[in-house]
């Protein structure tokens, strides 16, 4: 009786109970769940990264045209290229991506300042032009939006009132464009030409070649790079040209900054192969109607549906406004629309924060005797 007992207690304790199979199934279904989870996202991050290799890699350039040239023509970026190509693949890329300028110095007797007395308009984009708002006769701000990009064109009436700024810290450190356009009581400003950066860390206190403000030269040095003199002669012309100093001074230049490419020269855009080897990104362009009114053009860029605007963009929305000279300006975090010591568009810096950098020049619209009034009109148009 009492083996029976014994056998029977064995018995009992051999038996497991519901509870802990619950649990051993509880605890099964547990691990299938997170190797389920993870064999997902493993097969995500294989097909990512295969992603990323066929278009960095793959048989189509399209993308790595974009990206390496976009990479390249960054101040603090260009490792995000060269990271995953050779030199010589980048040289490749740029070489097939790139513009060709029109070879000649922009003839200035092109421009007839009475054709901007029109009443009749050839299309829509002339009547944005030449109607004016009836608050503000010294310029208009038209609102521009394209693929990937928006940002803003202003019309500028009298081109005489158009003058060059450069940083007060010259040869030093530059400045914010607000700062620049407050100090020279302007109504209207954007950031200028290009400035010298070595190992991609200036602090923007060196212009790039030639900067005349005034009449009065800021600075003279040598540049090779893509356009060069962008400027108004004394007849309040716009001029573009690969000029020294004595063919600038001989041409009666009075206000210039260097950069480039050039976009349009006496009606004839510069031939972009490719995406023209700038990639898109914030720009900043300037041009001349045949009429004597100038355009300053300023896009946004750097998100993820607005990359910014490549320079078929620019010489797309200049020759719709009717330039026939225009010039690509410094861009990226440089560009800048400032009206009435207020930025109104979106800059955006290589990390990411909605803010600008400190430049070397810029252009700027003056006041005039009948500037009282700090045109609130215009800005609360734009908020």
């Amino acid at each position: 009786m009492e083996k029976e007992t014994n056998k029977r207690s064995s018995e009992i304790k051999r038996k497991p109970s519901s509870s802990n199979s619950n649990n051993r199934r509880k605890k099964q279904g547990g691990n299938s769940k997170v190797k389920t989870v993870f064999t997902v996202l493993f097969i995500l991050g294989t097909i990512g990264i295969c992603s990323v290799l066929f278009l960095l890699y793959g048989p189509f350039s399209a993308f790595r045209d974009w990206y390496i040239t976009t990479a390249m023509t960054t101040m603090t970026h260009q490792y995000l290229a060269t990271w995953f190509y050779s030199d010589d693949v980048i040289q490749h890329v740029l070489d097939n991506n790139k513009i060709i300028e029109v070879d000649k110095i922009s003839n200035p007797d092109l421009i007839d300042k009475s054709l901007a007395n029109k009443t009749t308009y050839e299309n829509e984009y002339e009547r944005q032009i030449l109607e004016r708002d009836k608050d503000n006769n010294d310029y208009k701000i038209i609102e521009i939006k394209g693929k990937g990009y928006s940002g803003y064109l202003v019309a500028v009436y009298e081109p005489e009132r158009i003058k060059t700024v450069v940083t007060k810290k010259l040869g030093t450190s530059g400045q914010y464009l607000t700062k620049m356009a407050s100090d020279n009581d302007a109504l209207i400003a954007i950031n200028g030409g290009g400035f010298d950066d070595p190992n991609f860390n200036s602090t923007g206190g060196s212009p790039l070649g030639l900067t005349i403000c005034s009449g009065k030269e800021a600075t003279s040095k040598s540049y090779s790079g893509a356009g060069g003199i962008i400027g108004f002669d004394k007849d309040d012309r716009l001029l573009l040209g690969k000029m020294s100093t004595a063919q600038a001074t001989k041409a009666n230049i009075r206000d210039c900054v260097t950069f480039g490419p050039f976009l349009i020269v006496d009606g004839v855009p510069s031939k972009v192969l490719g995406n023209g080897g700038w990639g898109s990104a914030p720009r900043t362009a300037i041009g001349q109607r045949k009429d004597g009114i100038v355009l300053f053009l300023v896009i946004d860029g750097r998100t993820a549906t607005r990359p910014g605007a490549d320079m078929d963009d620019l010489i797309e929305v200049m020759q719709r406004y009717g330039a026939i000279n225009a010039a690509n300006l410094d861009g990226g975090t440089s560009s800048v629309l400032v009206v009435n010591d207020t930025i109104v568009n979106d800059p955006i810096d290589s990390t990411g924060a909605h803010k600008t950098r400190p430049i070397a020049t810029g252009f700027i619209l003056t006041k005039d005797d009948s500037d009282d009034s700090d045109h609130t009109l215009v800005e609360d148009k734009l908020k």
